[in-house]
């Protein structure tokens, strides 16, 4: 097959990965708008079950990325300036690692990448078999094919900004820090031995109140360093294209167009709350290959299995997403909570975590909240 792939992240590279490696008389190019050794973002997340699909599919591939992660099997959350620690299993990796290794073994089998090469019209790839649209949230394809992919971007009121810093937060910590201004949230975790993600997130008040709105990039990063300096324990906040942003969450009608595909953040995506960008994006990947590999070269019945196998789960974490974001946007009813409430509350606010998993993930903790409302009745789930 001839199979050309606009857009050189994870969703892209994998994919042209599994596809030329089963099957080396492919002819496949990728598209990488940006030089090859630029990225942007700090680390991702996947989670154990993440993790695990990408160890089934692709064993050699797990093993290199294996060698490049840290793993840390517990959660920190942070509210009135207690410490609540959970128990929970998360796959770290630098976003600049990940993608040097998927170059590396795209590479190797033989995958032609192109960078600083943007392609936005898929009229020059007429005489290919497949296109995989995987370039991005923005995707120009998809905005190009509006009409039959049918996008919808749902812009969440909330502001973020990703930094990077040396202090090392070994859990992936959530810190709910209250401020005269109003609530600043971060969501920190290690990706290497010398780097964490930083992610700030406030509220659209706070961001008037504290003055955020009116300061220059480099002012608002010197603002949160000043907020959370006993949690950054005088590190600094790094910037890397750290500019401010609501986040749209994306979703499309129709997954398929002709021979053309949308695959990872041009599909779907997640929210910065539930980390799942990069786990849907390799997700998809896995399973646009696994289509092929059952419809063989019937390329209308691969895009058709493929919707198949991915739109419940799909759905499943859109749906999750959209969750998380509303309970963070409505923290302002649950801040008087105490921090083992608040973080059963969290834990459980996509509605895909009940009690019972609780339990099992985290015994000692679902105890402690059950001493805490012995007047509930657990024992009905």
């Amino acid at each position: 097959m001839k199979i050309r792939i606009v857009g050189g992240g994870p969703a892209g590279l994998l994919f042209a990965y599994l596809m030329k490696r089963d099957d080396p008389r492919h002819d496949i190019r990728v598209y990488e708008r940006g030089p090859e050794r630029s990225t942007y973002g700090w680390g991702v997340v996947l989670s154990e079950r993440a993790f695990s699909f990408v160890r089934e599919a692709a064993p050699e591939l797990w093993a290199v990325l294996a060698r490049g992660q840290v793993v840390f099997n517990t959660v920190a959350v942070i509210h009135r300036g207690v410490t609540v620690t959970l128990a929970h299993t998360l796959h770290r990796i630098g976003r600049f690692e990940l993608l040097r290794i998927l170059h590396e073994d795209c590479r190797r089998v033989g995958v032609c990448i192109d960078f600083d090469c943007e392609k936005n019209d898929v009229a020059q790839f007429a005489d290919s078999d497949l296109i995989v649209a995987a370039d991005g949230a923005r995707s120009t394809i998809r905005t190009r094919h509006a009409d039959h992919f049918g996008p919808t971007l749902d812009e969440r009121p909330h502001w973020f900004a990703w930094f990077g810093t040396t202090r090392l937060y070994e859990p992936m910590t959530l810190i709910f820090h209250p401020t005269r201004s109003g609530l600043m949230i971060a969501h920190a975790y290690q990706y290497s031995p010398a780097y964490s993600t930083f992610l700030v997130e406030v509220d659209p008040a706070t961001f008037a109140n504290s003055g955020l709105d009116k300061m220059s990039d480099a002012e608002r990063q010197h603002f949160c360093e000043s907020v959370f300096a006993d949690e950054l324990q005088g590190r600094r906040l790094l910037s890397n294209r750290s500019t401010w942003f609501k986040y749209a969450i994306v979703h499309t009608e129709r997954w398929h167009h002709h021979n053309i595909v949308l695959i990872g953040d041009a599909l779907r995506t997640g929210h910065p709350s539930v980390g799942s960008g990069t786990r849907l994006a390799m997700q998809d990947s896995i399973c646009l290959f696994e289509a092929w590999k059952a419809a063989g070269t019937d390329v209308p019945e691969i895009l058709d299995r493929f919707v198949r196998i991915r739109e419940p789960d799909s759905a499943s974490v859109a749906a999750a997403a959209i969750k998380s974001a509303e309970w963070y946007e409505s923290l302002g009813t649950k801040m008087h909570l105490d921090p083992v409430s608040f973080t059963y509350d969290y834990l459980l606010r996509t509605g895909r975590v009940k009690h019972v998993d609780l339990r099992r993930r985290d015994p000692s903790f679902a105890l402690a909240y059950e001493r805490l409302h012995p007047e509930l009745n657990f024992d009905l789930e």
